[in-house]
C-alpha cells in the first residue's frame, strides 16, 4: 500500500510528463489573464481578439429584471449569428468585468446559461465574437437587491 506522499509524488511526476509531451488537457492551459483582469466591457473583449462590440439583434441575453440575491444570478446566452467562435457574459460593474467565456464550433449551438455573482446592480452583456474578430452584444440592467459580493 502506497502513502499519500508517494501516491502525490507519482501523480506530480505524471502530470508533469504529460505536459512536457503535449498530452496535457488543454483547457489548463488557456487561461486569459488579461481577460479576467479587464474593468471594462471592452477591454474584455479585445482581450479575446474581438474589435469593438455593436449592438446585435441576432444576440439575446436572458437575466431577471430584478434579483432578489446577487450571490445567484441567473443569465442565459445565444446568438443566430454563423460564425461564431467565442460567447461572454459581462458585468459591467463586478470587481472582473468577466464572469463567463464559452467556446464554440461547428458542433456545439451558440446557447448557454449559468449562474453568477453581482455585487450591485448593472448593465449585464452578451458578447458573440465571430471568427473574423467583429463582437455583437446584448444588454440588460439587472438591479441587484442584496448584494452577493460581500455587500
Amino acid at each position: 500500500m502506497q502513502s499519500r506522499r508517494e501516491t502525490l509524488k507519482q501523480s506530480a511526476i505524471v502530470a508533469g510528463l504529460l505536459a512536457t509531451t503535449g498530452l496535457f488537457p488543454r483547457a489548463a492551459l488557456a487561461f486569459n489573464k488579461a481577460a479576467f483582469d479587464a474593468k471594462t466591457v471592452a477591454e474584455a473583449v479585445k482581450a479575446f481578439g474581438g474589435g469593438a462590440p455593436a449592438e446585435s439583434k441576432d444576440v439575446t441575453l436572458t437575466a431577471p429584471d430584478i434579483a432578489e440575491n446577487g450571490a445567484v444570478v441567473p443569465f442565459g446566452v445565444a446568438t443566430t449569428l454563423a460564425g461564431v467562435k467565442q460567447m461572454l457574459i459581462l458585468v459591467e460593474k463586478n470587481p472582473s468585468a468577466l464572469v463567463a467565456k464559452f467556446d464554440v464550433t461547428d458542433a456545439v449551438e451558440p446557447n448557454f446559461s449559468t449562474r453568477a455573482k453581482m455585487g450591485q446592480s448593472s448593465d449585464v452583456y452578451a458578447v458573440a465574437i465571430t471568427a473574423d474578430g467583429k463582437a455583437h452584444f446584448a444588454k440588460k440592467e439587472v438591479k441587484v437587491t442584496l448584494g452577493g459580493c460581500g455587500g
